[in-house]
């Protein structure tokens, strides 16, 4: 697997870690990480890292996760509140660690990464970088 800096923090329940875009982006092209977008899904519409799937927080279930599918989930949202949130609820669960985008989508199109946008004239869906 590859090794990435995180910032490790301890809960009452086990380790949130937060990445940043950058080693977001490394674990999903290794194909190392699920991207689990928890934001509502008017907002996924109109724009998403590529790659990520929909699981709003509204009605956010952790043990309908793939937890055991080998690869780590990661979860994101628009600034990292409602990510950290949903991860929380997994390490409630009994997991032993979560991992979380730190400063969502907000983070990622600041760094300059592709995002998949909806263009609202056209009603085309296009991948541009941030």
């Amino acid at each position: 697997m590859t090794q990435h800096t995180q910032t490790p923090h301890a809960c009452p329940e086990g380790t949130l870690h937060e990445l940043l875009p950058q080693q977001v982006q490394a674990l999903l092209q290794a194909r190392e990480a699920v991207l689990i977008d928890v934001r509502e899904p008017g907002e996924f519409e109109a724009e998403r890292i590529p790659g990520a799937l929909l699981f709003p927080l509204s009605g956010f279930d952790p043990q309908c996760l793939p937890l055991q599918s080998g690869r780590r989930i990661i979860f994101q949202c628009g600034t990292g509140r409602r990510s950290a949130l949903a991860a929380r609820q997994v390490l409630a669960l009994g997991q032993a660690e979560a991992t979380h985008l730190a400063g969502g989508i907000s983070a990622w199109k600041c760094a300059g990464l592709a995002v998949t946008r909806l263009d609202p004239a056209s009603g085309e869906v296009r991948t541009v970088r941030a």
